[in-house]
């Protein structure tokens, strides 16, 4: 049966397996042109929040086109043969901090093969009775800083080099408002009291389309601005906990886990250890296998 391709198309358009080529003017098979690249990106666990926002886990790509963390390039492709095997530990998101507590927990690092992310720092837990704020920890991206009421002001964690950003910090006294952690793609904002009682937005992820559609990774921790608690770790992978005012013994939120996504065409396949949550789907001639959680290696088959 005749495929019935459609009309007037654009380069790079999919159908039944072609691919549309503009230059040639033909359809194309995919197979015929795909490349024996393994693209991948790996994401720490992100910073627990606490006073201040968790940091962003670190964050590293080998995505044509793409970026690292902080501003870095991506790594070039691997270039597969079959039997090569790799080492894969997903990092766990950093645990809530407040002021019993203190800081936030730094997320666990993420490792993929020779390559390892660091995981998000913690933000700074609010001091109490002491009305002094506290500093963000470094990390993949830094932890946002904390303040009390009227004593020193904080900074916020520095961000691993080609990983992430720095936390924010605390400009003025008296401000209750807690800054947010920095993120792979840009640094947590400065906090500083305004009336409008806008928490500040932790700073921004990496967009990747490894997986097919546009998804952010690595978003910083949002701080708050006086009793504004702004939210959970959950929405975005590798995001660090957001803030929370933590008078009274409270706590901010949990850092989101990491993660490590292999592209790679579906002519090859993977051994996947036992140690080792994942899933893995098949897209245009390639598989896409995500891996969630646990600690174990990967063995690529031709």
């Amino acid at each position: 049966m005749a495929l019935d391709f459609p009309d007037s198309p654009s380069d790079g358009d999919y159908y039944e397996g072609f691919v549309w080529n503009s230059v040639a003017g033909v359809w194309k098979i995919v197979k015929d042109l795909l490349t024996d690249d393994l693209q991948w990106i790996a994401v720490a666990g992100g910073g627990g929040g606490a006073g201040g926002g968790g940091g962003a886990g670190g964050y590293l790509s080998a995505v044509s086109g793409e970026m690292s963390g902080g501003g870095a390039k991506a790594f070039q492709p691997i270039t597969l043969s079959g039997g090569e095997t790799y080492s894969i530990t997903i990092g766990a998101g950093g645990a809530e901090g407040g002021v019993v507590t203190g800081n936030g927990s730094n997320g666990g690092n993420t490792v993929f093969g020779d390559y390892v992310c660091i995981g998000g720092g913690g933000g700074g837990g609010d001091t109490g009775s002491s009305g002094a704020g506290a500093n963000g920890n470094s990390g993949g991206s830094g932890g946002g800083a904390s303040s009390w009421s009227t004593s020193s002001l904080a900074s916020g964690g520095s961000g691993e080099n080609m990983q992430g950003f720095p936390g924010g910090s605390n400009l003025s006294y008296s401000s209750y408002s807690g800054a947010p952690g920095g993120g792979a793609g840009a640094a947590g904002q400065d906090a500083d009291r305004t009336d409008d009682g806008t928490a500040p937005l932790g700073g921004a992820g990496i967009t990747s389309t490894i997986i097919g559609s546009p998804v952010e990774y690595g978003r910083g921790g949002a701080g708050y601005w006086n009793a504004t608690g702004t939210g959970s770790s959950s929405a975005n992978v590798g995001k660090g906990g957001d803030g929370k005012n933590t008078n009274g013994g409270g706590a901010g939120f949990a850092g989101g886990s990491g993660v490590v996504i292999l592209k790679y065409p579906e002519t090859y396949s993977l051994t996947i250890g036992a140690g080792l949550t994942s899933s893995t789907t098949t897209s245009n001639g390639y598989k896409i296998t995500t891996f969630t959680a646990g600690t174990d290696t990967i063995t690529v088959g031709a």
